[in-house]
């Protein structure tokens, strides 16, 4: 399984060590093989008091408005609230639906302090992070991703691809 990964910021939250001075080459395998146990491991153990949900969307603009309410929804039904998680999975739905294909599958996962969302689509093609300019009307949602999640990736699926972030979140007590 081919995986894109990225790590703008390394922290324990998201089930990352903080880096030491590996270099180069060292570092990337490190890190990469390390989200990929994470991804392994939270799919092994959703099952286990995981509060998990998915929804099938059309791929069309009018999803976008749908999965942040959809996500609003959920996260206040799990007593949580994160305005960054109804942006980013706006972002990414965006992206669905206008380079994506097929419908859009969106999952939310919330487990130990940490939700993680996924969005799927039918396209092979994995997102990659362009510098906008000023004057473009597109273009920064994978650099909001970048920024405001703990970490994020992509995998290809059988059926297409997944983009994936994390955030903390504060448990209900």
């Amino acid at each position: 399984m081919a995986a894109h990964f990225s790590a703008p910021a390394l922290t324990p939250t998201c089930g990352r060590l903080q880096s030491r001075q590996v270099d180069g080459l060292g570092w990337l395998i490190r890190d990469v093989l390390a989200a990929v146990a994470r991804a392994f491991a939270w799919r092994a153990s959703a099952g286990d008091g995981a509060r998990t949900a998915s929804w099938r969307l059309a791929p069309e603009l009018v999803s976008v408005p749908r999965s942040r309410y959809l996500t609003r929804a959920r996260l206040s039904r799990w007593g949580l609230r994160d305005p960054i998680a109804e942006l980013l999975v706006s972002e990414l739905v965006t992206n669905a639906v206008c380079h994506g294909r097929g419908p859009v599958l969106l999952t939310l996962s919330a487990q130990d302090g940490l939700l993680r969302c996924e969005v799927a689509d039918a396209e092979d093609a994995l997102p990659e992070i362009r510098p906008a300019h000023q004057d473009d009307e597109s273009g920064r949602g994978l650099f909001l991703l970048a920024t405001l999640s703990c970490c994020w990736g992509t995998d290809h699926t059988p059926a297409g691809k997944v983009v994936w972030f994390e955030l903390p979140v504060k448990e209900p007590a």
